[in-house]
């Protein structure tokens, strides 16, 4: 009997211990938080319904009221933000020094080719593998016009869809859809342009001189495929610079220089 008695005054004391935490730990979510998890919880018909809480370090903007704006403004702010990314971009790329003097895009020595300007360096010929370095960035600078018609195809045929999934996406979402759409395509423009210009600029027979120097002084055989090289740096390049537009055409209001980049990117803050 005793123990029964003891048994149910240790429940007791359990369940009072358990309700005493459980009203601190409401009080504190309160206090915190403003939620009183002692209110009821409003229905409507057989659904809960329920709140959610939206951070500010999310990177989409699927908070973005968009109710007042049609398909066609959407779709017309997204294809002009990208325009003005892709022309700007280029524009700045295909002039000397575009891709030289941008510490952003610059194309630097091969990783494979690294231990050349290393020994040349040492030997007193640091002033070939600079000009090497130079004439790589050269090349890029004349074929990066290329991309222009190829980015202008894939903008045009950019759908409604597209377009929303564009503005409600990351910050760099509009270039992710052009990379998709232009990758292969500009790799296949380049190769041959940068090909062209890497002879043009006389960057093939600097290279190979300055690869067969090195070979002869250590005794090794590199070699490497300098047009593939190129050609996958400049289009990167290229979609560096159009990332960092969109990115500032999505969280700098002053660079929404027409009107329907304002309307349209002014949804996207929530205004």
């Amino acid at each position: 009997m005793k123990k029964n008695i003891f048994l149910a005054a240790g429940l007791l004391f359990s369940m009072s211990t358990q309700a005493q935490i459980f009203d601190i730990i409401k009080s504190a979510v309160k206090d915190k938080t403003g939620v009183d998890l002692n209110a009821p919880v409003k229905t409507n018909g057989t659904k809960t319904t329920t709140t959610t809480t939206t951070t500010s370090s999310q990177t989409n903007h699927s908070s973005a009221n968009l109710g007042n704006l049609t398909s066609t403004q959407i779709s017309s702010g997204l294809k002009e933000a990208l325009s003005m990314g892709v022309t700007d971009g280029v524009k700045k790329l295909a002039i000397t020094d575009g891709f030289f003097k941008n510490e952003a895009v610059k194309i630097l020595m091969p990783e494979k080719l690294r231990k050349i300007d290393t020994t040349l360096r040492s030997i007193g010929m640091g002033s070939l593998a600079d000009e090497g370095v130079k004439l790589l960035n050269r090349a890029a600078e004349d074929a990066v016009t290329e991309a222009a018609p190829i980015f202008t195809n894939a903008i045009t045929s950019m759908t409604i869809t597209d377009a929303k999934n564009i503005l409600l996406g990351s910050n760099n979402a509009a270039t992710s859809y052009l990379q998709g759409k232009t990758q292969s395509q500009l790799f296949s423009a380049f190769q041959p342009k940068v090909k062209a210009s890497l002879g043009k600029v006389g960057a093939d027979t600097l290279w190979k001189n300055l690869i067969s120097k090195y070979n002869t002084f250590t005794g090794q055989s590199v070699t490497t495929d300098l047009n593939e090289y190129v050609t996958t740096e400049t289009i990167n390049g290229v979609f560096k610079m159009v990332a960092d537009k969109e990115s500032g055409i999505r969280n700098t209001p002053a660079m929404r220089t027409t009107s329907i980049l304002q309307k349209v990117f002014g949804a996207q803050d929530g205004k």
